[in-house]
């Protein structure tokens, strides 16, 4: 089922939260307005009763009679808003106002100093029941309030949430979903441009509307990502066509030789010189296929190393033994400067003999005859630190920014005598990278090259 819009959502959400604050509030307020009537009517219950504790002390000497009087002119002088009954500790009344005794015989509480609610002849009295004792004497006095002006204010105040509380609620919500409509139009605006970018528009990115808040920032991220999906499929296209490039080559090269070996009858030796430049060419091209392999693991994430501790000088000592079988047919000699100690990384040693075979094979290719390579291996600031340092060609100053990446050949010509295909730094600098280092290249044309390799220490 698909589900609602975020507006609509919030609406909802807001709407809810809005009623059920209206619904708290209103009841605290409802109840605490009735608290404060009640309280203001059992404060003029008590005051009446102050009043008729008053009376009674000060006639009760003078008999029954002149009680009864005095209480007659209090109950007139309230105006008819209350009504009184006293009674001695006899049972005997001595006043009463007109309907207490309807009051007495209707209701057959207990006396209590608590007041309470009763029905008079269809209307709602607040009832005050308390025994006094004056002068030795026990009187029973009961004062009822009228209550029916205030019970028409509660029912007012009622009326009005109920009347006022939805449309308010109504309102809000009509607010709500109006300000989540404008709050989300940019997220519209950004879908809407999203959906006009494909492969074939990268390079367009998302209107970014200068007001500070997420939006900005998520369309901010999303140019940044669209930036990175570009690149990356830029890099994808290159690497493509390099690669179609790279691969063309050697099977024209190969094509050619058989098609002018097939056109005459050719003599044993011509036909194992044509078969060797084919083996040749095919060796060649099953090392780009590797190194095109290795790569293309490298950037799906599925060319995972098993990182172990690893002794350094081991890994290069290993290395520094491949690599002089190339030296010793250039006539070249490689010196290698290891420490005594072992040097642990955490690291995958196959993977580090390969950077270190790469960079020390790219040596010796550039390396005239008679030169030397040299290998040195060092600690300092929690890094190990792999010196490679050879007297060949050197590499021009515009070159080296670029000698990193992939294909790229400073000297397509002398490359593809040497066999190479500009794919080697590139895998060496990912193997570095894969281990929290990096690989770095100093040089200068005809004085030699010096590359750095930095790997972090093992803990």
């Amino acid at each position: 089922m698909k589900s609602l819009p975020i507006r609509v959502r919030l609406t909802a959400w807001y709407s809810l939260i809005l009623a059920l604050s209206i619904a708290v509030s209103g009841s605290i307020a409802y109840f605490a307005m009735s608290h404060s009537i009640n309280a203001a009517i059992d404060a003029g219950l008590r005051h009446r009763l102050d009043g008729i504790r008053t009376i009674i002390a000060r006639t009760a000497p003078q008999g029954r009679d002149a009680i009864a009087d005095e209480l007659n002119e209090y109950d007139e002088g309230q105006g008819g808003r209350g009504l009184v009954s006293v009674t001695d500790e006899n049972g005997g009344v001595l006043y009463a106002s007109a309907g207490m005794a309807a009051l007495n015989m209707a209701d057959e509480r207990v006396r209590e100093a608590k007041p309470f609610y009763a029905n008079l002849h269809g209307d709602e009295f607040r009832v005050l029941r308390e025994a006094i004792n004056v002068a030795g004497k026990t009187y029973d006095i009961e004062i009822a309030i009228y209550t029916e002006d205030f019970d028409r204010a509660t029912d007012r105040f009622q009326k009005v949430l109920y009347s006022i509380a939805p449309a308010f609620l109504l309102l809000a919500a009509l607010g709500g979903y109006w300000i989540s409509r404008r709050a989300l139009a940019p997220v519209e605006k950004i879908i809407g441009d999203a959906r006009r970018i494909g492969v074939t528009s990268l390079s367009e990115r998302l209107t970014v509307s200068d007001t500070g808040d997420e939006l900005e920032r998520l369309a901010d991220t999303l140019n940044e990502m669209l930036a990175r999906l570009e690149a990356s499929f830029q890099r994808v296209i290159q690497f493509t066509a390099d690669a179609s490039h790279e691969l063309r080559t050697p099977i024209s090269v190969m094509r050619t030789n058989a098609e002018i070996t097939l056109r005459k009858p050719r003599t044993e030796s011509e036909y194992r010189e044509a078969l060797s430049q084919i083996l040749g060419e095919t060796e060649n091209l099953s090392r780009l296929v590797e190194q095109l392999l290795d790569l293309a693991r490298a950037d799906s994430g599925a060319a995972a190393l098993a990182m172990t501790r690893t002794n350094l000088s081991q890994a290069l000592q290993k290395a520094s033994r491949q690599a002089q079988v190339l030296a010793e047919q250039k006539e070249l000699k490689i010196t290698a400067q290891l420490p005594e100690q072992p040097v642990w990384v955490q690291g995958d040693a196959a993977a580090l003999e390969r950077l270190f075979l790469i960079s020390l094979e790219n040596a010796v290719k550039y390396t005239p005859s008679g030169g030397h390579v040299d290998v040195r291996l060092k600690s300092q600031d929690s890094f190990a630190i792999t010196e490679i340092r050879d007297s060949g060609i050197g590499i021009a100053a515009n070159d080296i920014p670029h000698i990193f990446e992939r294909f790229y050949q400073a000297d397509p010509s002398r490359s593809r005598e040497n066999g190479g295909h500009g794919l080697g730094l590139a895998i060496g600098r990912w193997i570095a990278q894969t281990h929290g280092g990096d690989i770095s290249v100093e040089s200068e044309i005809s004085k030699g090259s010096l590359f750095q390799i930095r790997l972090p220490l093992a803990r």
